[in-house]
Formats: structure tokens, sequence, C-alpha cells
């Protein structure tokens, strides 16, 4: 383990070490092994380290077949390398680590709840705790004992034992190794065999917030961030919160009211505009009743339009053939690159518009049916919406003369 210089001291940055080892793995991706590393590889639940070897990237590191692989971005030119660890996104991992580790002991030791899953993303910590229901209450709660744990600024330590040793120790769970057990101890809190890294004192975790909770395979992932995290977090929520109180002129407390009154002004709005469009589509039933063409079939109104909602010209059509049971509508309308079309004819017509559409629809690709009275259907745009109704009528004449 002397190698592995971020056991020592997870707050090391820089260091030196010679490369024993640079080649491309079998994707031609270039690596190097060196004598020793301050960059944590990939490795239970917690991401990598990035930085530089001699200015050049270290983008992934990855401990395969008992080496840890520093992959880069170029090859090395030079037997000694200087080694810089970005300390910004290695301190963010510790907080995160170690607030998984307070919030895990919180669950098992307060509510009987364990952790069977831990994931550190790029934006996210998420934990799944083997149970099937999280109230409000309790998610809360455990929030607020894992914050008290850090303002307690308890000390954080590692130590390595062999599986005697380890049997004697309070852990969590069944070491997965059987020597060089490393256990990471949050005093008068948690032993936990853990390869991660971590701070000396829970006070550099900084603040926990849960963020959500759902349910996941049977049991709850919770989402939560700790320290730098939460703290932008809280950043860009009240700058949220400040930009919804401009908008609304109200003071932030009163946010969720103005919202509730804006709703319910949206909705009596929407009731109010719906009744006048009712009104407008009866004035244009009856204007479109007058210049209805009179065929041998009935009365026909051709239209096309042009993003005209289907379920208004469904409304349309059915007021056209209840006030006049001899009308026969065609409605086409273009949205975007699709064609869609309604045929509704009144009781007293005797052709199928079921029929007629289906019959129609190949020329757009499309789909569709109904019954005799009434069908609609829909394709691609492959034609104008004028010449998809002037098939329309052909196929019904054809009808006739047949």
């Amino acid at each position: 383990m002397n190698h592995k210089l971020f056991y020592a001291d997870s707050y090391l940055q820089t260091f030196t070490a010679q490369i024993t080892k640079q080649v491309c793995d079998k994707d031609d991706k270039v690596y190097v092994v060196l004598t020793q590393t301050a960059f944590y590889p990939t490795g239970g639940g917690q991401p990598h380290d990035t930085g530089y070897l001699n200015q050049i990237p270290v983008i992934n590191v990855e401990e395969i077949d008992g080496e840890i692989r520093h992959y880069i971005t170029e090859e090395i030119h030079a037997d000694e390398v200087t080694g810089h660890v970005s300390w910004k996104r290695r301190f963010d991992h510790m907080q995160q680590h170690a607030g998984q580790h307070i919030l895990s002991a919180i669950f098992w030791d307060h509510f009987n709840i364990p952790t069977i899953g831990f994931h550190l993303g790029r934006e996210i910590v998420t934990i799944d705790l083997e149970t099937s229901d999280l109230s409000f209450e309790t998610a809360e709660e455990a929030a607020n004992l894992a914050n008290q744990i850090v303002l307690e600024n308890r000390p954080i330590t590692v130590q390595w034992v062999d599986l005697e040793e380890a049997k004697q120790l309070p852990l969590r769970k069944e070491p997965t190794v059987t020597e060089n057990i490393r256990v990471v101890i949050i005093e008068n809190l948690d032993y936990n065999g853990c390869g991660g890294t971590h701070p000396k004192q829970t006070g550099e975790v900084g603040p926990v917030q849960i963020i959500n909770w759902e349910r996941h395979k049977g049991n709850i992932r919770l989402t939560f961030v700790c320290g730098w995290r939460t703290i932008e977090l809280m950043q860009r929520n009240q700058a949220l919160v400040k930009g919804a109180a401009q908008q609304l002129q109200s003071k932030e407390d009163d946010i969720p009211n103005k919202i509730k009154q804006l709703l319910f002004t949206q909705k009596e709005t929407e009731k109010a505009l719906q009744a006048v469009n009712e009104k407008l589509i009866l004035v244009e039933a009856n204007e479109l009743l007058q210049h209805a063409e009179k065929t041998s079939f009935g009365k026909q109104i051709a239209v096309n339009f042009t993003d005209r909602s289907m379920q208004e010209l469904a409304k349309l059509a059915a007021i056209l053939t209840e006030k006049d049971e001899y009308a026969i509508t065609y409605f086409v309308t273009q949205n975007g690159e699709n064609l869609q079309c309604i045929c509704a004819c009144g009781q007293a017509v005797k052709l199928n518009m079921n029929t007629l559409l289906k019959a129609a629809l190949p020329l757009i690709e499309g789909k569709g049916g109904g019954n005799p009275k009434s069908a609609r259907g829909g394709g691609k745009a492959t034609v104008t919406g004028e010449a998809f109704l002037s098939h329309l009528i052909h196929i019904q004449k054809e009808t006739q003369e047949a």
C-alpha cells in the first residue's frame, strides 16, 4: 500500500514518481503506471481523480490487474514525472463520501434502515436505502442529525487491520478482503470498511442537504449533496427565489400565495376563453353552412386550415352535422410536417366517411379511421392541404358515379 499516497495523506496534491510502464490499452488509450501515486482510482462508489503529470492532463485513473493506470492525453517523454491532483475535485469527493458515511450511519442507528447502494455523481450523490417507504419527517430528522455531527467536528480517522482485528470492530458489514482492511472511523458514530478518501474532521464535510427520494427496485433511492455542492445549490435556489419575487413583485415569503392567485386567475381566464371560443365556433359553423356547396349527396363543406387543433375541428364538424343532417364536412389542417383530416356527415347523408378517408390516406402515407358518420386520420405533408382536399372530393365523385 506504500505506493498509494492518497491513503497516507488524502490532502496530498503534488508528488514525484518514476514511470514504470507506458503503453496503450486495447482501445488505443495511452496510460502510465508509476512507482507511487496520489491519484485516486475509481472504486467503492467514488470517481477517480484528475490532474496533470508533467503538464499533461490525466483524464482517468483505474486500478486494473493490480496496477494503477493513469490515462493521459498524450505520451510522456520523461522517466520521472511531477503529479498535480485537482484539489477542487478531490476535496469535493472527500466531502461527499464522508457525508455518505454520516447519513448512512444515522439511517441505520436511528431508523434501523441499512444502506445497500452508493453512487457519487458529478452533481448529486445517491444512497439506496433498504426500505419501501420514507416519510418527510424521517428524512428531515436524518438531515438534521447529520448536520449536528458535522457541527460537532468529530475526528475522522483510518485504521488498517487484519481479518481477526476487523472482527473485533463494530463494522457495518463484513469486509470484502481478508488482509489490509482499511477501516474509516467517525468518532462515536461509525466504523466502516472503505477505500475512499475522507477529510480529517466532520466539520470539513460542510452542510448536508437531502434533495429528494424515490422508489427504486422496491427500495428508496435518496439524493443528497454536501459541502460546496450544498452551498452552490443554496445559491442557485436563492437566485431563483429572488428572480421569482421580482417577477411577481412580492416578498419572498409571499411567493406561494402569489402563485396560488395566478393559477386561480389563469383557470378563470381559460374558462372565459373557452366560452368565447365556443361562441366563435358556433358563428363559424353558421357562416360555413351558408356557403356550403350543394351536391347530390348533401351540403358539402371542404376547408383547408393551418395550425388548427383537431379537437377544435372535431367540435366544428360536430356542430355542423348536428345543425344540418345533410351537411358533409371535409376539414384538413397542416401542423408542421403533418397533415390531419376529419370527415363527418349528417344522419341523412348516404356516404361512408370511414371508407372515404381510408381510401384517401395512402396519398399522405397516413393512418386513421372511425365510423360511417365520422372518421379522422393523419399522415405526412407530402402534398398540400388543398391537394389532399381535392383528392378526397375526387374519391367522393368516383363513389357517386359508381
